[in-house]
């Protein structure tokens, strides 16, 4: 579970690690706030599209190998962006850095659906959530260090070590889990026919959904808030880094209540009661976002409190999706994770596009949450007498 919670957590330390230089990207490069996010979403949509691809590979060719080429990739593109001459060019290297860590996530995932089912793997998903999340407690402190020392292209140098260490540790210790007898022969026509199997299904859809929005509410949160609160409200780099890692505190405590309540409460009822509460919350963000009541204090408290929730729906949702299409699982994988990135990558740079400010941060997230609601109510039988469907 460490290791594969590695695997999953290098899209989140890429970009953790790098959050706390986006202000200096941005005047080094002699860009705009806006122009330096597009570095973060260029990463997510690139994910999106790398686990599209690489999803059905490893349905073919097996697990390890896609994971070995695809982190071996993301060691070059990290020594590259840290010499990129201008903007441009590295947001072209964060998309294709997130297209090869994708190999990482979607290849966890698989693996763990094909061992585990139902509230089994939504358990398992939840405790690599443990490990995820410990990468917003220390990876900003440990970027702003180094960025700090020897500036933010030394941040890109770090990833590629992490990176390089990540590959020994895969290549030593990470079992095969899907057998030749068990992979699906075929080229480009057989993993068509997969994708196609999947968007067929309207339940699935929608299950693959929710993480992407939710994913949208954290990633918000994470793109603007250091200009929030580092910008709007002054704080310094370390505080804003202090706070980044309570925050994320509370992404880790929210996995491991959602690991423990998902033994005795079916996921999709967990689901149908945290995304109404988080609508609810974010409501009441977006109304101190506003007002200005209670100042910075308040403000981060409901933060935190939405933060908390933001994982019990993506391993809930993502349980239950893939319990649909197990014969399929790196494909199904593949799916969920793209929707997740490229949702997320699409959402984000609202917040700048909106002013940047805590007002944008809010309301991006108030329309995260009501569209995750609506997806849930409307293409689920989730709130139906018969919404027990899988329980």
């Amino acid at each position: 579970m460490l290791m594969l919670g590695l695997m999953c957590a290098l899209p989140a330390i890429s970009t953790d690690m790098y959050l706390p230089s986006l202000p200096d990207v941005a005047r080094d490069l002699n860009t705009s706030a806006t122009a330096a996010q597009l570095t973060m979403t260029a990463m997510l949509i690139g994910g999106a599209v790398g686990q599209l691809v690489i999803g059905p590979l490893s349905d073919r060719f097996g697990r390890r190998k896609p994971v070995l080429i695809g982190v071996v990739l993301h060691v070059i593109t990290s020594l590259l962006c840290a010499i990129a001459p201008a903007i441009v060019p590295l947001i072209a290297l964060r998309s294709v850095q997130g297209f090869f860590n994708a190999s990482a996530t979607v290849v966890a995932m698989a693996i763990i659906r094909d061992r585990f089912v139902g509230a089994d793997a939504s358990r398992l998903m939840s405790r690599l959530m443990l490990v995820i999340g410990v990468a917003p407690l220390f990876a900003p402190s440990l970027g702003g260090v180094i960025a700090g020392q020897w500036g933010w292209r030394s941040v890109f140098l770090a990833l590629a070590v992490f990176g390089v260490v990540l590959w020994v540790v895969v290549w030593r210790r990470l079992p095969e889990t899907l057998p030749p007898e068990r992979r699906r022969q075929g080229g480009l026509r057989t993993a068509l026919s997969g994708y196609r199997s999947l968007v067929t299904d309207r339940h699935f859809v929608a299950l693959a959904i929710l993480p992407g929005l939710g994913m949208a509410v954290l990633m918000s949160y994470v793109v603007a808030s250091p200009f929030v609160l580092r910008e709007g409200y002054g704080l310094s780099s370390t505080a804003f880094s202090l706070l980044f890692a309570v925050n994320g505190l509370g992404l880790v405590l929210g996995a491991q209540v959602n690991a423990a309540l998902v033994r005795r409460v079916a996921p999709i009822r967990i689901v149908r009661v945290v995304l109404p509460v988080s609508l609810g919350l974010t409501g009441v963000l977006l109304a101190l976002a506003i007002t200005g009541w209670g100042g910075l204090i308040a403000l981060l408290v409901v933060l935190w409190l939405i933060l908390a929730l933001v994982n019990f729906v993506p391993p809930n949702a993502s349980a239950l999706a893939l319990s649909r299409h197990g014969e399929i699982a790196g494909t199904a994988a593949a799916v969920i994770g793209s929707m997740q990135a490229g949702v997320a990558g699409l959402v984000s740079p609202l917040s700048g596009l909106l002013g940047g400010d805590a007002v944008a941060m809010a309301a991006v997230m108030v329309g995260a949450s009501v569209a995750a609601l609506l997806v849930l109510a409307l293409a689920t039988p989730a709130y139906r007498r018969d919404g027990a469907w899988a329980v």
